[in-house]
């Protein structure tokens, strides 16, 4: 009989860590015990109808589906402060499928090198484009996964439409897809190529032993044509921040988009592109489930999101201030607002809807024997 699922009951079902390393393991603790008393949490009493609740605290993982909606809306907050009143550009570059074995056996080196070749990319053309001769801004989030969660690498790309040149001035864009496609993917190709070579000759990817093999895939891939997609700009600043952390908070796959468990099958939802965006369905079995989502746990410590440009964390309140001067648009003055309840750890009651409920004890965090830690 069917019935409901999610990651965390999939993870706790079908889940075994005999070939797991060790951060896989930890990550997917934290993700089996987020909101449960596991995580610990807080008893909260209402002062008006005298009920008891328990909320438990989440992971933060940020494989975890519970948790990024959360992340996704702090991060919109902080962002924000760096919006620019000038239309944005939405660019995707997507690695071939050929070498998906090298992400397999070395994901931290070839996604590293992904980031370096898109950067690099843009911001020749940012500097060599005759109406332009400036320095971009970026922000690029890292994705791993198709609709299908097999492994499809790419990265999502919001450019401001401008450039900051070194005496100061603002250079609009005054193209709808800020560069020509096909130019970007054909300078894009070989700068990943080259960047992937120089990593073999260094070491870097180590685990690639047959050098034979090895000039024969990135031949390969330099006789295709790399995929990138450019998305028409937007004009409404207001939207900006929102449109991107729908792409820099994403996981592989999120709950709602699991339909369905019979017995030892995951049913999920997704959309095929190939066909126009038509939404399908999907039956995995369990333990294919799990080894798919598995994929796209990140190396430890790799940040996903990066900032880049005149949007780097080194410069950007400097160069921001510089282009507002130059746009002659001073920023928004931002009133930092905090909300008192949620210091006092304290919100209206959900129940009787006249009280408020207030933290009355700390509830401790604890491991259940045999629950896997690494």
């Amino acid at each position: 009989m069917a019935g409901s699922v999610t990651v965390q009951s999939a993870l706790t079902q079908f889940l075994s860590t005999d070939s797991l390393d060790r951060h896989r393991r930890k990550v997917c603790s934290r993700l089996m015990d987020c909101r449960t008393a596991r995580m610990g949490g807080m008893e909260m009493r209402c002062d008006h109808c005298k009920a008891r609740t328990v909320h438990y605290y989440g992971c933060r993982d940020r494989h975890c589906p519970q948790c990024q909606s959360r992340a996704s809306q702090q991060w919109c907050e902080r962002q924000r402060r760096s919006l620019l009143p000038v239309p944005y550009f939405h660019l995707v570059f997507t690695v071939p499928h050929a070498l998906n074995g090298w992400v397999q056996v070395h994901p931290e080196v070839v996604y590293r090198r992904l980031f370096e070749s898109v950067w690099n990319t843009l911001s020749q053309f940012g500097h060599t484009t005759k109406h332009l001769q400036g320095e971009l801004g970026m922000t690029a989030a890292l994705h791993t996964w198709g609709q299908n969660l097999s492994r499809h690498v790419h990265v999502h790309c919001l450019i401001p439409g401008g450039v900051l040149t070194e005496a100061g001035e603002w250079h609009e864009a005054k193209h709808q897809y800020l560069f020509p496609v096909r130019a970007l993917s054909r300078r894009f190709r070989g700068r990943m190529v080259s960047s992937l070579r120089r990593s073999v000759r260094t070491g870097e990817l180590h685990r690639l032993t047959e050098p034979q093999a090895i000039d024969d895939v990135l031949k390969k891939v330099m006789q295709q044509d790399w995929v990138v997609y450019a998305r028409p700009c937007l004009n409404q600043a207001e939207t900006v921040v929102d449109y991107l952390a729908r792409y820099t908070h994403r996981i592989a796959i999120s709950d709602g988009r699991l339909l369905s468990q019979d017995g030892g099958r995951i049913m999920i939802r997704y959309v095929d592109y190939r066909e126009g965006g038509r939404q399908k369905s999907l039956q995995l079995e369990g333990a294919e489930f799990v080894r798919r989502f598995l994929m796209h746990i990140l190396p430890k410590g790799f940040m996903r999101i990066r900032h880049f440009g005149y949007l780097s964390n080194r410069t950007r309140r400097r160069k921001l201030t510089a282009i507002r001067q130059a746009l002659q648009k001073p920023p928004e003055v931002d009133v930092e607002v905090k909300n008192g309840s949620e210091s006092q750890r304290s919100w209206p009651c959900p129940r009787c809807e006249d009280g408020v409920v207030y933290m009355v004890r700390q509830i401790p965090r604890f491991k259940t024997v045999g629950r896997v830690t690494g």
